[in-house]
């Protein structure tokens, strides 16, 4: 690819900007180093270098402009850091985008433009085509934005979550990540590691809808798209004024973030998980998971089903789930149906047992 004829965009909410205005643009004749930003032409995001915290290395990333403290939306090198303000970002000859540290001479992270064609929030596109070559929202870091899919892109592999930091001095990927189950039911999962932490339950796809504490002001869509060419999910603000972020955090949490302008500063809408029966197989299977007081454990077992371990429920760990009782039969032929409130639904997937 001719490096002439690639540009790069930062794009807000999906949308290209063909602007003349240098400030939005890194083209091929030019580089970014510490204390330059890109600024996006609707003047809401930044590129640029950065520390966060009280670390002394050096990251590439986005973050809202304008706001009195820097809230980092996406790392490029997160992995990677440079060890003092030498990085420089530039377009190579091949029109990868690249980040070189000792002003240019050492290459440390680059984009990999192969396979890469998906609209996103930071692109490399082709000037003369419009082909978007690569895009950051296809590596998200810690935040899931508006216009952002995750989920399965089924005919790379690629799978897009987003992942916490690994403290607030260091964003190399953590432990906690908020993904798109691509097999079963459409739901999302915060997992700890490997494990499930948080299962937000099924998810409905609709076209408008908002939450009621919220009144008007955040009306939100959702669209999900299953096919043979990906699994994936991606809501949207129809309000354009309102500034809504969700994030993964290393101590096991996921919340929702609202821009309140006026008062210049960040609103924790929401949440998860937000009690103990939140918690994934808090009860393990067959077991349900009840809001008792303080005193009271609050795991019990459907009806027909004993815990696997007593010895475990009587030190309050319900983990282990339950176990049907031998010939327990809570109908008069042994079929039927038990009425039951309060009960989460299961992981809609074939052959599942009911986690609690």
């Amino acid at each position: 690819m001719n490096t002439r004829t690639v540009s790069l965009h930062i794009l807000v909410l999906f949308l290209l900007l063909h602007s003349t205005d240098s400030s939005d643009t890194l083209a091929p004749n030019n580089t970014l180093k510490d204390g330059d930003v890109l600024i996006s032409q609707g003047r809401k995001f930044a590129l640029g270098f950065f520390s966060p915290g009280n670390s002394s290395s050096c990251y590439l990333g986005i973050w809202y402009y304008g706001q009195p403290e820097r809230t980092v939306v996406w790392v490029a090198n997160r992995e990677h850091p440079l060890n003092d303000t030498s990085g420089v970002l530039a377009l190579d000859r091949y029109g990868n985008l690249v980040i070189n540290a000792n002003n240019g001479s050492f290459p440390i992270w680059s984009t990999n433009v192969s396979s890469l064609l998906d609209s996103g929030n930071l692109v490399l596109i082709h000037d003369l085509s419009k082909v978007v070559v690569w895009q950051s929202f296809d590596y998200p870091t810690d935040t899931y934005l508006p216009s952002m899919k995750l989920g399965l892109d089924r005919r790379t592999g690629l799978n897009r979550f987003v992942t916490s930091w690994k403290s607030e001095d260091d964003p190399a990927p953590g432990s906690c990540s908020y993904r798109f189950e691509p097999t079963g039911y459409p739901q999302f999962f915060l997992y700890k590691g490997q494990d499930p932490y948080w299962r937000g339950g099924e998810i409905i796809e609709k076209k408008q809808g908002s939450f009621p504490e919220m009144a008007n002001d955040f009306v939100y869509n959702i669209t999900i798209t299953i096919n043979a060419m990906e699994v994936s999910l991606m809501y949207g603000v129809a309000n354009a004024s309102v500034i809504s972020r969700y994030v993964s955090y290393e101590s096991g949490s996921l919340k929702h973030f609202i821009w309140h302008d006026e008062e210049q500063r960040w609103t924790e809408f929401s949440s998860h998980p937000k009690e103990q029966c939140d918690y994934y197989g808090k009860c393990g299977p067959n077991g349900n998971c009840g809001a008792n007081n303080a005193d009271q454990f609050n795991c019990t077992c459907l009806p027909g089903f004993e815990p696997k371990s007593a010895g475990n429920w009587y030190l309050r760990d319900g983990s282990g789930g339950c176990k049907r009782r031998q010939k327990a039969s809570l109908c008069r032929s042994g079929e039927g149906f038990v009425k039951r409130y309060s009960t989460p639904s299961p992981d809609l997937e074939d052959n599942s047992p009911i986690h609690g």
